[in-house]
Formats: C-alpha cells, structure tokens, sequence
C-alpha cells in the first residue's frame, strides 16, 4: 500500500464515521447548541497527540469563539521528553485536578478525546464531570478501546463513563496502512477523521443555534477586512465564556 492507498482509506473512515455516528453527532451538536445558548461553557481536552483536536476547534476561522481548549503542561506535544506525555495519561487522580483548575462547571460541556480511551486522565475527567452535572462527549476508537483493558482503577475506559460516545471507526491501533516488508502499520487516521468529526459537530450546532434565532458566536479570519472588529464584538459579549483571551 503507499500514500495514495492512505489517502482512500482515509476518505472511507471518515464516510463510515459520518454515517454511521449521525445519531450521536446530532445529539452532541443539539447539547453543544444548548449550552451555548445557556451561556455556559464549552471545554476540549485530549492527552498528546489527542489533544491536537482542542487545538483545532479553538481561536479558529468559521468556529465557535466560546470553545475553550484545556492544555495541561506534560500532556502537549512541545513536552520535551515526549514520552512524559505517556507516562502522565496513565497517572489515576491527575486528571481530577485538571479538571479542578480549568473553571469546569455544573451545566457545561466537556469534549473529551482519546483514541484507546484506556488511560487513566480523561476517564478521571469524565467521572469528575458526571459527579459536577457536566455533560460529557467522547471521540474514541470503539474496536480499539474494546481490544485493550482500562488503566484506570474503575476498570472503566472512556466510553463506558461519558454521556455520547462517537466512534472514529478506526482500526486497532489506529495506524491502517500496511507496507511490504514492515511488520509494523503506519499511517493512523484518528486525527483526520476526529478534526472532520468535530468540525461537523460545530456545523450542525451552529445550523441548531440558527434554527433557535441565536446569533452564533463565530469567528472571522483576522486577515479578512472587518474581521478584527468582528471578533472583538464577540470577545466582548462572551467574556464570561471564554478563558484563552
């Protein structure tokens, strides 16, 4: 297979996940809708390079100005080592501080993202959030979470504690590329199907916040003409909402 297999098989995965997570993704965009609405807060964490999906949605061209991203020192991919990041996913109780400290509050929204959904921080987070009246919204890997064992004390992984879980439909370890000659895969999917899932997610809540007669509070491009203007509007009348300024 080479990169043109890849790019096919990234197409499909993305397909098979709009499709067959529909329900789920409506049910997410109408809770995330809600919350906006409501005025209360929206959140995105992900360890490594999960985490990269907080780092789409947030501060973005046509997104949600409210989308506040959580990144935890340790956990990003500037930590240097790298492989600290793998060695604090798995620590059981730090994701309960993490989510002490990031302004979480009862009635808001926490999107939650881990491909093997095994590790102990975002099912801490998840667990935190069921006992605050946070709304929780997983984007995992269901075949690969099922073929692996928690490493949280719960026993739990990630999908087994959320309120929507979304499936990635990837493959078992995320890589689906296979290459004569290497007995290891290569090429995962989970950051290009989990960026179209989210941003499909955003689409369909702002269509929802449309439909309410809410005026959606989303970004211009700064190097637009009058997209300065637009968003400092918008920073203003969410101040509240919006912990990255």
């Amino acid at each position: 297979m080479n990169g043109g297999d890849y790019i096919k098989i990234v197409n499909e995965t993305i397909k098979a996940a709009y499709e067959t997570q529909g329900e789920e993704l409506t049910r997410a965009a109408a809770e995330l809708a809600a919350a906006v609405e409501a005025k209360h807060n929206v959140f995105v964490f992900g360890c490594s390079h999960a985490g990269i999906l907080a780092e789409e949605v947030f501060y973005r061209t046509g997104g949600l100005a409210v989308i506040n991203p959580i990144f935890f020192p340790g956990m990003m991919l500037n930590t240097r080592p790298i492989t600290m990041t793998s060695a604090l996913e798995r620590l059981p109780g730090l994701g309960r501080i993490i989510f002490e400290k990031n302004r979480v509050q009862r009635g808001d929204m926490l999107i939650l993202h881990s491909v093997s959904g095994r590790n102990a921080v975002p099912v801490d987070m998840a667990l935190l959030a069921r006992e605050r009246g946070v709304r929780t919204v997983c984007i995992t890997n269901l075949a690969y979470s099922r073929a692996v064992t928690a490493r949280h004390p719960s026993g739990k992984r990630l999908f087994e504690v959320c309120d929507i879980v979304i499936d990635n439909k990837g493959d078992v370890g995320d890589a689906a590329v296979t290459v004569d000659g290497l007995p290891e895969r290569i090429g995962p999917t989970s950051t290009a199907v989990g960026t179209s899932l989210i941003n499909a997610l955003v689409i369909d809540a702002v269509n929802k916040m449309i439909a309410d007669g809410i005026v959606p509070p989303v970004l211009m491009s700064a190097n637009l003409d009058g997209g300065d203007a637009h968003n400092e509007q918008i920073f203003r009348e969410y101040a509240d909402n919006i912990f990255y300024m």
